[in-house]
């Protein structure tokens, strides 16, 4: 029985979470949609000199500029495909920063409880951003962790003046 006193924000919490679905290379993953400022349009960015493959460029997006991440490109060494599914997400990285995602079929939610993903007992030395998975009757289900995504040194090359870096 529902509390008709209960606030939104408390009967949204007991239905659980809600997360943004797409896919690398054909395989499923989730972001948190409280991560998630923006979902747009694939758009053409400006490429960053010297930086890895998968860093796919700069937007300028409302007066900010925002790095952008091919995810696929990241994950699996394979540019994201060019469809009219694959968006352009823009998350919170660690709190203070906007940064792009690329994301191929972006265009469905999941709302299930967090608990729901599990650690599956591989070491992802390599990927930490690679989270617990989910099953389901499509499959698998890996929860993306947007703060884990950047390895150091191109968290500074993205992001060089922000907040506790570190600057010589």
């Amino acid at each position: 029985m529902t509390d008709l006193h209960s606030s939104p924000a408390a009967l949204a919490r007991a239905k659980g979470t809600l997360y943004l679905q797409f896919r690398l290379n054909q395989q499923r993953f989730a972001l948190d949609v409280r991560e998630v400022i923006e979902v747009l349009p694939r758009r053409p960015l400006k490429p960053i000199a010297q930086a890895p493959a998968w860093v796919a460029g700069i937007l300028a997006h409302r007066g900010v500029l925002v790095p952008v991440v091919d995810l696929s490109a990241l994950s699996f060494a394979q540019p994201a495909a060019e469809r009219t599914s694959t968006r352009l997400v823009l998350v919170r990285y660690r709190r203070e920063q906007v940064l792009g995602l690329i994301l191929e079929q972006a265009t469905e939610t999941l709302r299930c409880m967090p608990d729901e993903f599990q650690p599956y007992g591989l070491d992802n030395g390599e990927a930490p951003y690679l989270g617990p998975v989910r099953q389901d009757a499509q499959g698998l289900l890996q929860r993306i962790e947007v703060d884990d995504l950047l390895p150091d040194s191109v968290r500074e090359l993205l992001f060089p003046h922000a907040p506790g870096q570190v600057t010589p």
